[in-house]
């Protein structure tokens, strides 16, 4: 492999001043760049050599690790045949192949596909779909949408307006007409292992929306099964059910967004599956192609897709002026079939589930640690709450990051929290080297030994 030396890569200040970062503290990274030049199964490459442990698989997306030979032959073979396609009025054989790949992995009933390029642009494209059904249905009155606390959609317009995060939301100013309800986690069910045992009635909390603005006005209702970027916030026993048992009986779409759940990280092939609870739209990225091309997608019920296709006018007309210059790209659809295609052939989904009750129990041996004041799980995915520092509840899950960071580990900070995505095929070993080096930096940054 080839040595790395230089921590910035080279690279000339000029050049690092013209990359205006995303979700990233700019000043203090290019003070002190960490850049990564390389990776390869379960670990990067940085600049300076260092083989660096893929603690959140790069970000929840690479499952089945790095540079994956049967993604990057399909990906090499793909380009060299039809680099890109335009998915307007004109179609590629693979994209039709992937729609029903992908609907192989869905519960039953869920069987139209929609693609994207991201994540954020298919919780736009669920909720303008969900918006333009009861349209179609003679019901416009019903645009308003509920999100959930804490809950993560992306980035885009509709994504932070449902989605419950402020630091997300502040800067932006108005979004689209969205409530909220509250999030599931309560006093008493901290440490819980997989899913808590109390919570279920928060469900409720969204009768009292239905009865301050009415059905009739609620389109639909959109949450993660497992809320991720809020740091792995797993759901009550019960509550999804409830969710799912609400809208039904008001009439009301229910929307999953597994971006983060979606194909394999729970154990399952879905978070729906895991849980046992159909939305009637969920929306997919990231696993989709195991992060080596951009993609999303969401997928909808059989009847949601026939209302359009009835209320379309003439057959020639478009039934939904929706869709990105990207959708279905030949290099995506290529990726995707063959992450599929890993994930099946090699039972991977099957491994996860296997492995999940060690790593659970490697996650929660740390509990006890000073600053630690809550550990959540479920699958191959951690969370842990940081006791905040005074005034800056964003500090010790920042500087525990950075003493992963050197200890060779990319682990997620965000909030107060720390968040662990093990690869799919990950070992016992590389579990308690994590896990030992978390400890180590929790107790070198409570004991404030640790370089800041």
């Amino acid at each position: 492999m080839t040595a790395f030396h230089d921590p910035r890569a080279g690279l000339s200040q000029d050049q690092l001043d013209a990359y205006w970062m995303p979700f990233t503290a700019n000043r203090q990274f290019k003070r002190d760049p960490r850049m990564l030049v390389a990776a390869d199964g379960h670990y990067y490459t940085d600049a300076e050599g260092r083989r660096i442990f893929d603690g959140l698989c790069g970000l929840w997306t690479c499952g089945l690790g790095h540079a994956h030979p049967a993604i990057t032959a399909a990906i090499s073979q793909q380009v060299t045949t039809l680099d890109y396609s335009p998915a307007f009025q004109f179609g590629q054989p693979k994209a039709f192949e992937l729609a029903h790949r992908v609907t192989e992995f869905m519960p039953t009933g869920l069987n139209r596909v929609f693609f994207t390029g991201s994540g954020s642009e298919s919780v736009d494209s669920a909720l303008k779909i969900a918006r333009a059904y009861w349209r179609k249905q003679g019901r416009a009155e019903k645009t308003r949408m509920v999100g959930r606390a804490k809950g993560y959609h992306g980035v885009n317009y509709g994504g932070i307006s449902v989605g419950g995060l402020p630091a997300n939301r502040v800067l932006y100013g108005q979004g689209i007409e969205a409530v909220h309800l509250p999030h599931t986690q309560l006093p008493g069910m901290e440490f819980s292992r997989g899913m808590p045992e109390q919570g279920a009635e928060l469900a409720d909390r969204l009768l009292d929306i239905i009865t301050i603005y009415d059905a009739s006005t609620i389109a639909a209702v959109i949450v993660e099964p497992m809320s991720g970027s809020a740091g792995v916030i797993v759901p009550p026993m019960g509550y999804l059910q409830k969710l799912r048992d609400i809208c039904t009986q008001h009439d009301i779409l229910l929307i999953f967004d597994e971006v983060i759940t979606g194909y394999g990280r729970m154990g399952a092939r879905t978070g729906a599956e895991a849980f046992d609870v159909v939305p009637d739209l969920m929306t997919t990225a990231k696993q989709l192609t195991n992060g080596a091309v951009p993609m999303g997608a969401v997928i909808a019920r059989q009847d949601i897709y026939d209302c359009f296709m009835e209320e379309g006018g003439p057959d020639y007309m478009l039934e939904l002026p929706h869709g990105y210059t990207y959708s279905a790209h030949p290099l995506a659809c290529a990726a995707g079939l063959a992450t599929l295609g890993v994930l099946e052939n090699e039972q991977i989904i099957k491994r996860v589930a296997t492995i999940a009750p060690l790593f659970e129990e490697a996650v929660h041996s740390l509990r006890g640690l000073p600053l630690i004041t809550d550990i959540r799980n479920y699958g191959l995915a951690a969370g842990y709450s940081i006791e905040h520092a005074p005034g800056e509840p964003a500090l010790r899950p920042y500087q525990i990051a950075m003493a992963m960071w050197r200890r060779g580990f990319y682990v997620r900070y965000g909030g107060d929290t720390i968040q662990l995505a093990m690869p799919f095929t990950v070992t016992q070993d590389e579990i308690d080297s994590v896990i030992n080096a978390l400890g180590e930096s929790i107790s070198a940054v409570a004991a404030g030994t640790e370089e800041v």
